[in-house]
């Protein structure tokens, strides 16, 4: 899901490089596709909160409809913090666009983040699944949500989204003869691309559509 950002400092993750020239050393597909897309990498803006706010907005609606939900919201809530946002009505979210039960979810991630069930200074020292049992403690975030998370924010290099729509049909492009892959399937294969699966899922999802998705 692609939204409109107000900040526009940027970081790269610094395994990129080498991530790629490991990819592309072993595998064809990955030399092709790293090749096809020059100048472009992974980036984050690196706020925890916002973005999994944005992920709860973006749920099931199409990017149109995310954009003008997140623009409402924000202009709305103007300081984007977890200890104003669980103040807020949820009324008042509702007007914005957002359903009543993602309202909910909205606060309910704010409340997370207050009482440190979500604590983002402790994730640097804890693996992708500690990370992702967090998260989906928080009501209205499963697990490919926070894989989301896991790549776009804290760009983890090593993340494989076996529920995600677009790298099934990537990896079946590519891979399987258009054949699309059973989940246990899917996981064996990017066993291949480790430990820069982040990586190779990034590419894969370029293939499908060129547009760098931002969060």
């Amino acid at each position: 899901m692609r939204f409109p950002h107000r900040r526009t400092t940027m970081t790269i993750p610094e395994y990129w490089d080498r991530a790629c020239a490991e990819l592309a050393a072993n595998d064809p597909v990955m030399a092709t596709l790293i090749a096809r897309y020059p100048g472009v990498a992974l980036t984050t803006r690196g706020d925890p909160f916002q973005t999994l706010a944005r992920a709860i907005v973006g749920q099931q609606i199409s990017v149109k409809a995310a954009d003008t939900v997140w623009a409402r919201l924000s202009d709305f809530v103007r300081i984007f913090q977890p200890e104003h946002v669980v103040t807020l009505e949820l009324d008042a979210l509702a007007a914005c666009g957002l359903s009543r039960r993602k309202a909910e979810y909205m606060r309910d991630l704010a409340g997370h983040f207050l009482d440190d069930r979500v604590q983002p200074s402790r994730w640097e020292h804890m693996t992708d699944e500690a990370i992702i049992a967090e998260l989906v403690d928080v009501r209205g975030i499963g697990r490919w949500t926070a894989e989301m998370f896991l790549i776009f924010n804290l760009m983890r290099p090593n993340v494989w989204p076996v529920d995600d729509i677009g790298l099934q049909k990537a990896v079946a492009v590519h891979y399987f003869d258009n054949d699309r892959p059973t989940p246990r399937r899917l996981h064996q294969h990017g066993e291949h691309h480790a430990p820069w699966r982040t990586v190779a899922t990034w590419y894969l999802w370029r293939s499908l559509d060129p547009t760098v998705v931002q969060y």
